[in-house]
């Protein structure tokens, strides 16, 4: 038997005990954005720098302004280095009501059909993914002692609110951190038998806007048409974002929009995406956005403008007849290729500003604001990786966009100087983020597998 084999068997045969390791991190209450459990995020973290130190890593917790982050580098051997990137903070389990077991307490659960599936939350996003790749190199560690190429693994405290101390802490630690290429495993797979390969990710533009009207709420019936409601003004603002053929109005907001590439092009075709059953799991039918586009597309790799929430006036039970004071939106931005988030931003602050009358003013607020990042699929390293999910999985990995966001592939990006490869396993049926949140025990296992594939690929 090879390496290879002979550490894939380990993997296969040591899995109740990965299961056991992954459940005590799935226990530790590492909810990022509540202060409350911050001992929690930080017993957490420790828990995770022991667990790369007892394969070998050198490994500790560095402390930033918000939550720390553990780093572990095991850097012998040549060839192709990595930087593992992972986040082991998660999201609250609120509504608790809803879920189904306690969401600290993960358990296995088999669903109606039939397959297992990890339940806790945190199981999908991000411990679940992060720690098939530990798993990965802790079996070559045990059967090789040591790992086929230079790896150092970096874990994030903070993802789920925003990463704010992250990009100051890559440049700090530039030197440290760097390594030929990026891993990232906080993506999905095409489908449950197909792996994939996310190669482009959305950038954003968020921001709230509020109109000011008149100094209190007015009795509509001595001042409608005479006083200026601000509910009217954000309609108006809002219904003028779009055209009739579904494109963002923003004068220069496609500057720096192109067409797909032609090799990207024909790789979607072959997914064979059923737009109908994608808008059909969520109870439509019609395609919406721009005309002549189609849904993978329009997801993947076209910009949007989408109102994520507005609101204004009396909104509780029964009717009250007011004009109010005030009224406000949240706008959220995706954006595509070379799209300039802060001319983005620039643009739509004047769209609203000429669109207010002289008796409103209209206030901004600013939040996330990141570029778009793609990465050249033609890599040797891309290569190698898709051709190691491949054997793995024994069907061809897939090369794919992603709608969503995910910032640090262009902090990895643009302040280390590296492409990423996001190879995630990850399903669209995991519910992160919601009750009940799943990992596949398929994902789990086959991921341990596939990236002991990718190290030994990358190593060639």
């Amino acid at each position: 038997m090879s390496d290879l084999d002979r550490v894939l068997a380990l993997i296969d045969a040591d899995l109740d005990n990965a299961l056991d390791r992954l459940f005590e991190t799935l226990r530790i209450k590492s909810i990022s954005t509540d202060p409350a459990f911050a001992a929690d995020v930080r017993a957490c973290a420790e828990w995770h720098a022991r667990d790369l130190a007892s394969i070998g890593f050198q490994a500790d917790v560095r402390d930033t302004p918000g939550h720390p982050i553990v780093v572990g580098h095991m850097r012998d051997g040549t060839g192709t280095s990595a930087l593992f990137y992972g986040h082991y903070d998660v999201q609250p389990a609120d509504p608790l009501e809803l879920w189904e077991s306690d969401a600290f307490e993960p358990v296995i659960q088999t669903a109606s059909d039939g397959t297992r599936q990890i339940r806790a939350r945190g199981a999908a996003d991000d411990k679940g993914q992060l720690m098939t790749f530990v798993e990965a190199c802790r079996a070559w560690m045990a059967v090789t002692g040591r790992l086929p190429i230079p790896v150092t693994v970096l874990l994030e405290g903070e993802e789920e609110t925003g990463g704010v101390n992250l990009p100051p802490f890559l440049e700090a630690h530039a030197d440290e951190l760097r390594a030929d290429i990026g891993l990232i495993c906080d993506t999905n797979m095409w489908d449950p038998q197909t792996p994939a390969i996310t190669t482009m990710l959305r950038g954003m533009v968020t921001e709230e806007f509020t109109i000011h009207g008149p100094d209190r709420d007015l009795h509509s019936g001595f001042y409608g048409n005479a006083a200026v409601n601000p509910n009217q003004v954000l309609a108006n603002v809002i219904a003028s974002l779009r055209d009739a053929e579904g494109r963002v109005t923003l004068p220069g907001f496609y500057d720096g929009v192109t067409e797909l590439p032609s090799v990207l092009r024909t790789d979607w075709e072959k997914l064979g995406f059923d737009a109908d059953a994608f808008l059909g799991e969520i109870g439509l039918s019609v395609p919406a956005g721009e005309l002549g586009r189609s849904v993978l597309e329009q997801v993947w790799s076209r910009p949007t403008c989408e109102i994520n929430g507005m609101g204004g006036g009396y909104q509780g039970a029964g009717f009250k007849t007011v004009i109010p004071a005030m009224a406000s939106a949240k706008i959220s931005f995706r954006l595509v290729f070379d799209q300039d988030p802060h001319a983005v931003r620039s643009a739509f602050r004047e769209f609203v500003q000429a669109r207010v009358p002289a008796d409103c003013r209209v206030e901004f607020t600013a939040f996330g604001a990141a570029r778009a990042c793609a990465f050249d699929t033609g890599a040797p390293e891309f290569r190698k990786t898709r051709a190691a999910l491949t054997t793995e999985w024994g069907r061809e990995a897939a090369f794919i966009g992603s709608g969503g966001s995910i910032p640090v592939n262009l902090d990895l990006q643009e302040k280390l100087g590296m492409d990423v490869i996001n190879a995630g396993f990850g399903l669209s049926d995991d519910r992160i983020h919601s009750p009940n949140e799943k990992y596949n025990l398929t994902s789990f296992h086959k991921g341990m597998r596939s990236w002991a594939r990718i190290l030994a690929a990358l190593a060639e």
